[in-house]
């Protein structure tokens, strides 16, 4: 997948989405529901109205900025499996500085945005340093990267879980979760009539990708951070820190990751709550990732399928009887194909359509 050309990553993209829904449609029919029914309910949910649109990009937002995090670590040859844990960790870190704080700045709107830029920042660093010990651990201790990054997702959803549900629970909740930010906290609600929606986080989120993509293309840092992760010998040799470079690779990552969390805790759901039901954003974003082939760029429409699916989920559960887990079978389809891009080449090398017939 790395060495494939512009085209042929499209190709594969599409043909991978493609052939999992036209499979996922056939399954849909063995398993006696109508594939058209169904097909149809998939582009209600996630497009068929202006509510449905701003739930996509509400997931859309999430699903980018994940996968953007985890491009970061992939493309330098660094595995951050755990993204969902630096994702909790940065939108609990969030919710606490606000609340913590908020009794000392003022109850405006200039209290507000300097609680959110305050929440924000918490949330980045929570996010870096969480992720910074995988890579110290792999640069310095020779650890295994996917192990610790994994079990750190479940030391994070514990943890957060426990905190949620003692020190900084409400107790006037009747579910397990933080007091509500406070009433000067939250993204305007301008474009979009929803709100858990925000043109604020749409826009920083396009941001980020910007900005990443500039960094890893454009500067001697992510030269240097592509190259420290899948080639160490000659980045040594050139005199970069290839152990240094893997630490600063796993920071900036779990940074875009805790950036995440912020936008989830603050435009989405106003608190925090038993990090186990919030969504898999983290580990879903690997396949975002992968279907970009870990292109910054590229993990904006590969979120928005991915939000898209995840829409068409919420809307096929409450409005038809087909099981919402045929979408979870798509989403896996998709990742299916996208591991075995070699076969969509051999195809186009085969029909003449990817350059020269073997």
């Amino acid at each position: 997948m790395l060495d494939a050309t512009v085209l042929e990553r499209i190709g594969i993209a599409i043909g991978s989405t493609v052939s999992a829904l036209l499979i996922g449609l056939v399954i849909v029919a063995i398993s006696g529901y109508n594939p058209v029914t169904f097909a149809s309910q998939l582009l209600v949910g996630s497009f068929g109205s202006e509510r449905a649109v701003a739930r996509t990009l509400r997931y859309s937002v999430l699903f980018v900025l994940a996968g953007v995090a985890v491009a970061i670590a992939f493309r330098a040859g660094v595995f951050n499996i755990g993204v969902q844990g630096q994702f909790i960790v940065g939108g609990f870190a969030t919710v606490v500085s606000i609340i913590m704080l908020a009794p000392f700045l003022p109850n405006g709107t200039g209290g507000g945005v300097a609680l959110m830029l305050i929440g924000t920042v918490a949330a980045i660093v929570a996010g870096g340093l969480y992720a910074a010990l995988p890579g110290v651990l792999k640069a310095y201790g020779g650890a295994n990267e996917i192990i610790t990054t994994i079990m750190l997702n479940f030391i994070a959803i514990g943890f957060v879980g426990w905190l949620v549900a003692g020190r900084f629970g409400d107790p006037q909740a009747t579910a397990t979760r933080t007091e509500h930010l406070p009433d000067n906290v939250g993204f305007p609600s301008v474009v979009f009539d929803d709100p858990n929606l925000s043109i604020v986080g749409i826009l920083l989120t396009l941001a980020v990708v910007a900005l990443i993509a500039t960094v890893m293309t454009r500067t001697s840092f992510g030269y240097d951070m592509v190259t420290s992760g899948t080639q160490e010998a000659a980045a040594t040799y050139s005199g970069v820190d290839a152990k240094r470079m893997i630490v600063s690779t796993m920071t900036l990552s779990g940074m875009v990751s805790g950036l995440a969390g912020a936008i989830f805790a603050i435009m989405i759901q106003g608190y925090f709550t038993d990090p186990s039901g919030i969504g898999n954003y983290g580990f879903d974003a690997i396949a975002v990732s992968l279907l970009a082939a870990n292109n910054p760029i590229g993990v904006v429409p590969a979120g928005l399928l991915f939000g898209g699916l995840e829409s068409a989920g919420s809307h096929i559960q409450i409005s038809s009887d087909v099981p919402v887990q045929l979408i979870d079978g798509i989403v896996g389809l998709v990742v299916l194909f996208v591991a075995v891009p070699e076969l969509f080449r051999m195809i186009a090398r085969r029909t003449g359509l990817g350059g020269e017939n073997e």
